[in-house]
């Protein structure tokens, strides 16, 4: 079979494209690059540049042809753009979600078919499965072996078709493992460290970046303190909708502390970046205002206005990677959930309703934002996913 492997530069794509290759498939290594500009980068300004150096090197060492794609227009209109307006509305996008829903395997899958692939392959800590149901193929998304590496969250929004391209050669092996095929190899990248940060821009200074397109603004920061009323009322309610709403917070709620530089800039739970020190304990981002440019904080972790039992998913924006899983109107169903990336799966209830899904954690959940994205699981297996509204 004729692969083309998404070289990136990284260890794992490596051991994916000699994994492939040693099976007996026809390999062909494709790097891509989906960014130029270094505005508030925190690592060396031609980063992208090392990556293409490294994966020419594995591809040379593997024997395998090399080509080489510039997908950063389409980068910037459909994950960097999309990143930019989600912020501006106070939300918390996940950039990698969609880099993967929108360019490897949508824009880089086409650019890969034009080479002949018959499938498409890369260096993600998940699995798949194949099945015949009455007739038809399905596809199974898979959690990755490596209970530490588990990439799955990040491709929560494929679609059948995607998966039906996509190989994962090393998603039932552990990192440790594949560090060693790759020092075994004599691969370039076997002692490279593992990319951090946005997918394809790196790790950057988040205010710095966003202000490419969003202007720093002055702001007051407000503290609610743990006794807020609302609290006390929210903890006697019942009712789904209500439990899933977002707390909303007035600048009469709380005692102005301090400035910030843009709402915007801030998501819920945030720690870090608020420059208010001399408290027992540190200062969380409970909620944010764009309208009225306010943070709202509160002190300690366990801190009420952190922490919600139900969240909200418009009807439109819920994915199911398998649709015949799909709950139908007034349907009810035990999973397993995850809100971010390495965040444990929590058990939980999937409540369809007509104008939206609902999910009512056993237990209240820490830092639920608009914007994040919710993925569930049954076993090993992701079911589907959907945006989070607030």
């Amino acid at each position: 079979m004729k692969v083309v492997v998404g070289l990136s530069g990284g260890v794992d794509s490596s051991v994916a494209a000699y994994l492939l290759k040693e099976q007996g498939h026809e390999v062909i290594g494709l790097f891509m690059r989906n960014w130029h500009d270094t505005t508030g980068k925190l690592e060396g300004e031609c980063s992208w540049h090392d990556d293409q150096v490294f994966a020419e090197l594995v591809a040379k060492r593997l024997d395998i042809a090399f080509h080489y794609v510039d997908l950063s227009e389409e980068y910037r209109k459909r994950v960097v753009d999309y990143m930019f307006s989600e912020y501006e509305k106070g939300r918390t996008p996940n950039p990698d979600v969609l880099c993967n829903r929108e360019i490897k395997f949508d824009v880089f899958l086409k650019e890969a078919l034009k080479l002949g692939a018959e499938s498409v392959a890369t260096g993600h800590y998940c699995r798949k499965e194949e099945r015949e149901v009455n007739g038809e193929n399905v596809y199974s998304l898979l959690a990755g072996s490596d209970p530490n590496k588990d990439q799955s969250y990040f491709l929560c929004q494929l679609s059948q078709e995607q998966l039906k391209y996509a190989m994962f050669p090393i998603g039932h092996l552990l990192k440790p493992e594949v560090r060693r095929i790759a020092e075994e190899q004599k691969l370039a990248t076997a002692k490279r460290k593992d990319s951090q940060g946005i997918c394809f821009v790196g790790k950057v200074d988040l205010p710095v970046f966003l202000q490419q397109q969003l202007a720093a603004k002055k702001g007051n920061i407000h503290e609610i303190l743990p006794t807020w009323r609302r609290y006390e009322e929210r903890a006697k309610q019942t009712a789904l909708e209500q439990l899933a709403e977002p707390y909303r917070y007035t600048v009469r709620d709380g005692k102005k502390i301090g400035e910030h530089n843009g709402a915007h800039f801030y998501t819920i739970g945030q720690r870090k970046g608020l420059g208010i020190g001399g408290r027992k304990e540190s200062l969380f981002i409970i909620g944010t205002d764009v309208e009225s440019n306010t943070i709202y904080v509160g002190e300690g972790d366990s801190h009420p206005g952190l922490y919600r039992q139900a969240l909200r998913i418009e009807s439109a924006e819920v994915h199911w990677v398998e649709p015949a899983e799909a709950l139908e109107v007034g349907e009810e169903r035990r999973l397993k959930v995850r809100i971010r990336y390495r965040q444990p799966l929590e058990d939980a209830t999937l409540i369809q309703r007509e104008d939206a899904l609902y999910i009512l954690f056993d237990k209240a959940q820490r830092g639920i934002a608009g914007g994040q994205f919710a993925a569930w699981y049954e076993g090993d297996r992701l079911l589907g996913s959907g945006v989070i509204k607030y």
